[in-house]
C-alpha cells in the first residue's frame, strides 16, 4: 500500500474523472465525497472534533460523522455486497455506537483508518461489474447492484458533508468547498 493510497492528503481532490464513462464517474464522485469529508476535518482541534453543538442532534460531531461514514461503507461493501460478518460497533442496545466518541482516539486516526479501508473497497469496486448483485438482499428482498451501492454511498457521504460543513463552521469558523 502506498502513501498516496492511505494518506487522504496525498492526492488532490477533484470532481472531474479521468474518463467520462459510468465507472470512472461513479468512482471519482465517491472519492471526491470521501476526500471532501476528510478535508472538512483537517486541522480541527481535538476539542472541536468531539463537540456536538446541535441540541437536537447530540451525537452529531465531526468525529462521530467521520466514524459513521467509515462504518456505512463497511456495511454496504463488506456486509451487504460481499455477505461478510458485520463487524460494526453498533449493538441492539446502542444502534448508533459508531457515532459515539471513543476516548483517546483522535479524529486523524479515524480518518486514516477510513482511508486505509477505502483502498480495499476501491479494489473491490475495480474488479466488480457494476451490474453484479450483492450477496445479501435488502429488506424488500431485492439485491442491489454495485452501481446502486456506489450511487447510494455518494449520496450518503455528500449529505453528511453538509453536516460536516456546518459543524466545522460552528466549531472554529472554518469554511470551504
Amino acid at each position: 500500500m502506498t502513501t498516496e493510497q492511505t494518506d487522504p492528503k496525498a492526492t488532490a481532490r477533484t470532481n472531474k474523472p479521468v474518463a467520462w464513462d459510468e465507472r470512472s464517474t461513479l468512482t471519482n464522485h465517491l472519492d471526491y465525497a470521501r476526500r471532501t469529508a476528510w478535508e472538512k476535518c483537517a486541522g480541527v482541534s481535538a476539542e472541536h472534533a468531539v463537540a456536538a453543538p446541535l441540541p437536537g442532534s447530540p451525537l452529531m460531531s465531526l468525529w462521530g460523522l467521520i466514524s459513521h461514514l467509515r462504518w456505512v461503507e463497511h456495511w454496504w461493501f463488506d456486509v451487504i455486497f460481499l455477505g461478510n460478518e458485520d463487524e460494526g460497533p453498533w449493538t441492539d442496545e446502542d444502534p448508533d455506537r459508531e457515532m459515539r466518541v471513543v476516548d483517546g482516539v483522535p479524529i486523524d486516526a479515524v480518518i486514516a483508518e477510513y482511508a486505509e479501508k477505502c483502498v480495499a473497497w476501491d479494489a473491490l469496486v475495480a474488479r466488480t461489474d457494476l451490474d453484479a448483485l450483492a450477496v445479501r438482499p435488502l429488506g424488500d428482498g431485492r439485491q442491489p447492484t454495485m452501481r446502486w451501492v456506489l450511487m447510494h454511498l455518494v449520496e450518503e457521504i455528500a449529505r453528511h458533508n453538509g453536516h460536516l460543513d456546518i459543524l466545522r463552521e460552528l466549531a472554529d469558523g472554518t469554511t470551504g468547498d
